[in-house]
């Protein structure tokens, strides 16, 4: 077993005990960590150090990546590529696109590149950095994981005011209006993020499977599940929001998860995540998957010509051209 594992938003709730998982139980693979903020300044990142440092043989290196920036993500895959090549970093096993942003207390953020915060993070870049690093698996292929959740499909998450959808007018995405119930609007962009990147899994997928020198490389729309202990709910929300998490869901979490059995701890689900991204669980499948269970994503990710649509709008977005990606039929 050997290759690099690329893990993103490294240093999040979820993220911190995956890496403690693939250090612990599979040394030989090599950790590529990207976080915002490297420096130990960041809290989160000095936890993650810390973690790493509890196996002094890992073979792990903690990178910048901001994922608001195109210019980085960009930066970044070239980089990485010129590493690969140089044979200082193992071939692709596996890129896990765990990173994510919301903001349900404020208005629509603009990053320098023009689009929306949450859209670009959740989905525009993962495009950039994806597409980019496509040719850098080993020839026995490897797993894409693309980060869904159960708010991409409508009336399910119970935050949900504004079901996700993905409008006829795809810039609408990218520029979303603003609303006075900001909480939302803002859980709106969050849930259509994610469904547009669970739409997008299955276009790519139809890219990999006829491409005969990528067709190795499977990609999943993973739903890890309720975190309840996730620090999202205590980032760009409500105080409401926050205390109700920590005082009330979870301590009754046992109890809850008789009525939603997908609400659990980031624990659970950072195994399940390096299981599935290593391929031990279901090696070689495709498509979209509820905690460790193949099932079916929302009617409307579903709709292939949205798909195709979004496709290549989510490339024009992302800087991507056949000059830049290996992947065939742009």
């Amino acid at each position: 077993m050997t290759g690099s594992v690329l893990l993103t938003g490294a240093n999040g709730t979820l993220a911190i005990p995956a890496v403690d998982y693939l250090l612990k139980n599979y040394p030989d693979y090599t950790a590529v960590l990207t976080v915002r903020d490297p420096s130990d300044a960041d809290p989160n990142t000095r936890k993650l150090r810390e973690t790493v440092s509890r196996y002094p043989g890992a073979k792990a290196s903690i990178r910048a990546l901001d994922l608001s920036s195109l210019s980085s993500v960009h930066g970044f895959a070239s980089t990485l590529s010129e590493d690969i090549a140089a044979k200082r970093t193992p071939p692709l096993k596996t890129i896990i696109c765990n990173a994510c942003y919301w903001d349900l207390v404020g208005d629509p953020e603009l990053t320098d590149d023009g689009y929306d915060k949450t859209f670009q993070i959740n989905h525009i870049s993962q495009v950039a950095l994806v597409l980019r690093l496509i040719d850098q698996f080993a020839p026995d292929g490897g797993r894409v994981v693309l980060f869904s959740s159960e708010a991409h499909s409508p009336g399910r998450a119970i935050l949900e005011k504004i079901p996700p959808a993905i409008p006829d007018d795809l810039d609408l995405l990218v520029h979303p209006a603003s609303l006075d119930d900001k909480r939302a609007a803002g859980f709106h962009r969050y849930g259509t993020s994610k469904l547009a990147i669970t739409s997008w899994s299955y276009a790519f997928n139809r890219r990999l499977e006829k491409d005969q020198d990528l067709s190795r490389i499977t990609a999943v729309a993973y739903n890890p599940g309720g975190l309840v202990d996730s620090r999202s709910f205590h980032n760009n929300t409500s105080l409401g929001l926050s205390l109700l998490m920590r005082y009330i869901v979870r301590p009754l979490l046992p109890l809850m998860r008789y009525q939603n059995p997908q609400m659990r701890l980031a624990a659970e689900s950072a195994v399940d995540t390096i299981e599935l991204a290593l391929g031990n669980v279901h090696p070689g499948e495709r498509g979209y998957f509820e905690l460790l269970e193949k099932d079916e994503s929302s009617p409307e990710s579903l709709d292939q010509a949205k798909q195709e649509k979004l496709w290549t709008k989510s490339a024009e977005w992302a800087g991507i051209n056949k000059d830049n990606t290996a992947l065939r039929g742009l």
